[in-house]
């Protein structure tokens, strides 16, 4: 899970174009929320509270991976989850719980023999990582 990223040259271009034209469409849509929508500084507070949950929820350690991991593979049993992000089942069950309660992570349990729980990424948490991939790519260049 730690191997770095890395983009053949053509690849390279594709996505710091597409990087840069969605970074002038959130510039353009934040500057038309500032002009049109007359924003003052206690609602624009309120919505960077409410980012910073979100933000402070993403980084601790465990949930990037875990939302990354259930990404890539769509479904996941805890079992293989545990097995491939090397964690412990206390630590996995508890981040997945979190994960769950604020709807990046659905949870579903298949009645056996044998039980089994597994779990995928909701809207949500899919469009969070469509999110997350590239401010992660586009903030690691500068520690490369």
């Amino acid at each position: 899970m730690n191997s770095k990223l890395v983009l053949s040259k053509d690849l390279h271009i594709l996505v710091e174009s597409r990087m840069r034209k969605t970074l002038k469409g959130i510039e353009e849509t934040l500057q038309h929320i500032f002009e049109y929508q007359k924003m003052n500084l206690e609602e624009l507070k309120g919505s960077l509270q409410s980012l910073e949950k979100s933000f402070n929820l993403l980084s601790q350690k465990w949930n990037l991976l875990i939302l990354y991991t259930l990404f890539l593979r769509n479904i996941m049993g805890f079992g293989d989850l545990k097995k491939t992000l090397e964690v412990n089942s206390r630590t996995l069950s508890d981040k997945l719980k979190t994960l769950a309660e604020y709807k990046y992570v659905r949870r579903s349990v298949e009645q056996g023999p044998p039980l089994r729980v597994t779990y995928t990424l909701t809207k949500q948490g899919w469009n969070t990582m469509l999110l997350a991939l590239p401010l992660l790519y586009y903030s690691s260049r500068n520690f490369a």
